[in-house]
């Protein structure tokens, strides 16, 4: 089965984030694969690194949910049917690449509407 690569990024572009994180689970379930990064490991780290960025993850949104929406809504801008979405479907990445600082703020404004945050 052939497929038009150019008519399927053209329709990603226009697709709300609540419907690409669905697409990428349906993928990942369908596929048995998993969309997460490799996490490089060895002998030759650095365990004492410090990390540059943090991703921001909603792994459960607890009991008010209406305040969970609320503060992903302010957090990420995104409308209210999105930040639905993403408290509906946890885990899901609320904000990606931000400081060490801004993550545990971050993390505290969900925790403090009920939500469990992993910051990765």
């Amino acid at each position: 089965m052939a497929f038009d690569k150019d008519s399927i990024i053209a329709s990603l572009k226009e697709a709300s984030i609540s419907d690409l994180n669905d697409l990428v689970k349906a993928i990942e379930d369908e596929f048995d694969v998993s969309a997460a990064a490799p996490v490089a490991g060895g002998a030759g780290g650095d365990a004492g690194a410090t990390k540059d960025s943090y991703d921001v993850e909603l792994t459960e949104s607890g009991d008010q949910k209406v305040k969970a929406i609320k503060a992903v809504r302010e957090i990420t801008g995104l409308g209210l049917k999105d930040a639905k979405g993403l408290v509906d479907n946890v885990p899901s990445i609320i904000k990606e690449g931000v400081s060490e600082d801004e993550a545990n703020d971050l993390k505290a404004q969900l925790e403090e509407v009920g939500g469990v945050v992993t910051l990765k």
